[in-house]
């Protein structure tokens, strides 16, 4: 059995988890309703109503995630850009513009705009645990590593990037290592009631794990 691959594709889904693919992420960790966007032209055009910054903010971020579920990438990306003119240290736009680049396998440009995040926010551990998450794309497991262990120094208890942290060291052979990584993170999700986090993570661990070895139940 070849473990290393089990391993990529089973984690593969937490990735698009952590990067927000599917959910709204606001400054404060504000998780907010999607807005159904039928012209992309629509943002903009909320935004000229006399609404107060944040609520600007918000729209245009509403209407790129509406967009991006839609993969409707291209049109994402260009209101993410204008949001980006209007508020240049606005670090979640740039956040999620590293998103919609990284869905159309722009990898650098991804990373240039998870760094412009993190410049805004130094503590943006989901920009340092996207920018992991292109660098394993890549197969530069060792880069990852290192932003993945960034992520967890301002949030140790970041189930995600722990999961992603597990998934290097493994494929660096750094078997132990990669097991305490995971096992932490089925217990963050356990004790969080993310059930089917901590489901996914059980079948992985399974896989990977000797038969008779009983922690994992």
């Amino acid at each position: 059995m070849n473990h290393k691959f089990k391993v990529v594709a089973l984690i593969k889904p937490f990735g698009y988890l952590a990067l927000g693919y599917l959910m709204v992420i606001s400054a404060y960790s504000t998780v907010l309703a999607k807005t159904p966007v039928t012209n992309h032209k629509q943002a903009f055009q909320l935004a000229q109503m006399g609404e107060s910054s944040t609520e600007e903010r918000t729209r245009f971020i509403q209407a790129a995630d509406a967009l991006s579920s839609q993969e409707k990438f291209t049109e994402a990306e260009e209101i993410l850009r204008k949001l980006i003119e209007r508020y240049p240290k606005y670090a979640v736009g740039h956040y999620k513009l590293g998103n919609v680049l990284f869905r159309q396998n722009k990898a650098e440009e991804a990373i240039a705009a998870y760094q412009q995040a993190i410049k805004h926010n130094s503590r943006y551990a989901l920009a340092y645990n996207a920018i992991g998450i292109v660098r394993a794309r890549q197969g530069r497991w060792q880069e990852a590593i290192t932003e993945y262990q960034k992520a967890l120094e301002i949030n140790p208890e970041y189930g995600e990037a722990l999961t992603h942290l597990g998934q290097a060291l493994w494929q660096q052979g750094r078997r132990d290592e990669a097991l305490a990584s995971l096992e932490k993170a089925l217990s963050i999700f356990r004790n969080q009631n993310r059930l089917d986090q901590a489901y996914r993570l059980e079948q992985l661990l399974r896989e990977l794990k000797p038969d008779d070895d009983p922690s994992v139940a």
